[in-house]
């Protein structure tokens, strides 16, 4: 039976999890508070050490834990340390690391793909991108996932219903987004695939829409007025861009999204928050 050890049993992760159980996967989550099977540091090599003595092998790892808010010290020891760590303590054995589309810095609101420039000023953008060149220098997988939204979870649609939304100046830019199960089967679909070892998958849904397009549609949808203009936000932790993020490579292995475009699950997912 394939054995895939999750590190990170968060919003994410937990979907994961269910969705490899239900396609027969032995599974055993990790993370640091205990609210999961096992309980590990995936920054600490001596705390994963530990957890692999006690545990049965696994065939497959997946990183998916999260800074959860954290600055460049956290980042460094969850992202870049953790995936050391895992590449460290399980030679061999295929490992994805769930990143960012963050690395892309554009903001020309250019169509970027796994190709695209990822140089960037930030450290928590550095600090990534060193933690993907780990698990790829391993012969792992690397997906990059876009702005992560679901069950009772949408800042943007929640600002929005709340009336407290603003669009950047005339909401030309471009918003990408993730649904968690998506992201979820994503993780499975990928991690499945040995013609994916060694690769980079963007893991976002299929329509990026600009910031009034969104708001247009949830108008629509919800019957609610536009948001007023304000200042761009350049002051962001992952820091400001502007593109459309392509997901054509995943698409081609197989994959596909069950929600085409953040509006098209807004709906659903306002009935949760």
């Amino acid at each position: 039976m394939k054995h895939v050890l999750l590190v990170g049993n968060g919003f994410v992760g937990k979907c994961a999890a269910e969705m490899f159980r239900m396609n027969g996967w032995r599974v055993t989550t990790v993370n640091r508070t205990g609210m999961a099977d096992e309980h590990a540091d995936v920054g600490s090599e001596n705390s994963l050490q530990k957890l692999k003595n006690r545990i049965e092998k696994p065939t497959h790892v997946v990183h998916c834990a999260s800074a959860s808010g954290g600055g460049v010290e956290t980042y460094q020891q969850v992202y870049l340390d953790g995936c050391c760590n895992l590449a460290e303590l399980f030679p061999s054995i295929p490992i994805l690391f769930t990143s960012s589309t963050s690395v892309y810095p554009q903001t020309d609101g250019t169509c970027v793909d796994e190709n695209s420039l990822t140089v960037l000023d930030r450290e928590t953008g550095k600090i990534l991108l060193e933690a993907e060149a780990a698990i790829l220098k391993s012969n792992g997988i690397v997906a990059r996932l876009a702005g992560i939204y679901g069950n009772g979870r949408s800042y943007l649609l929640k600002k929005f219903l709340s009336g407290e939304a603003s669009m950047e100046e005339g909401g030309e830019r471009i918003l990408n987004h993730i649904h968690q199960w998506d992201a979820a089967s994503a993780i499975v679909h990928l991690l499945d695939r040995a013609d994916a070892r060694g690769e980079i998958y963007n893991v976002c849904d299929s329509s990026p829409k600009s910031q009034i397009e969104t708001y247009r549609e949830l108008a629509r949808i919800f019957e609610k007025p536009l948001p007023p203009s304000a200042s761009r936000k350049l002051n962001s932790k992952r820091g400001w861009s502007h593109k459309a993020v392509s997901n054509a490579k995943l698409v081609s292995t197989g994959w596909r999204p069950k929600y085409e475009s953040f509006t098209e699950a807004a709906a659903e997912v306002s009935l949760t928050l």
